[in-house]
Order: C-alpha cells, then structure tokens, then sequence
C-alpha cells in the first residue's frame, strides 16, 4: 500500500499547561507510529486569538503536524482527539500527491 501525506492541526485549551498540550502531541505521535506512521514535522504556532468564540473560550494554542503513513486511515487519531477534554478543534485533512511530494513527505514513484 502507498504511503499517504496528512496534516493535522490541533487547537489545545489556552487555559490548559503546557504539560497538557505536550501530553496531546505525544499521545497523537504515539498512535502514529503504532500505525507504522512517522510525523516528519511538528509545527508549534503557539496562542492566537479565535476568529469567533469557542466554547466561551477567545485563545487556543495552535500546533500543526505533518504525518506520513502507509495506513489507509488515522481513526485512533481522530478518535482520540475527539474525546480529549483539552482539546477545543482539530482538522486531519489528507494532502493532495504533488502538495505532499512538494514538501519531501513522499517520494516521486515512476
């Protein structure tokens, strides 16, 4: 099976420590490699400002993850995130071959 490009953005609980937001990116890069994933780059954009209140909440902390895998889904993933009390939203979008062989997460196949 082909390897697949994903990335995935994380909005942790501004409230929360950053012991928390730590535990969430190691829990995720956990999964990923039990699913024989790798996670090449981890993006920390640190706290912005919401566009629109969440959860009566104005900040998160931002971090983004680049993740290659040769599964066919990241379920465990987003299933964990989804119940993960300190996390407010997370986005796990597929990228498209030449976006991901763009930024060296795939190789070029002939």
């Amino acid at each position: 099976m082909p390897s697949r490009a994903y990335e995935l953005m994380i909005i942790v609980d501004a409230d929360a420590d950053d012991a928390a937001n730590t535990a969430v990116i190691d829990r995720v890069t956990e999964l990923v490699e039990a699913g024989e994933g790798i996670i090449p780059k981890v993006d920390k954009w640190g706290r912005r400002r919401f566009a629109y209140e969440i959860n009566h909440k104005h900040e998160g902390v931002y971090t983004v993850l680049e993740i290659t895998t040769d599964a066919s889904d990241l379920d465990d993933v987003d299933r964990f995130l989804r119940l993960a009390d300190d996390v407010v939203r997370h986005k796990l979008i597929r990228l498209p071959d030449s976006e991901a062989m763009r930024r060296g997460l795939l190789a070029a196949t002939d």
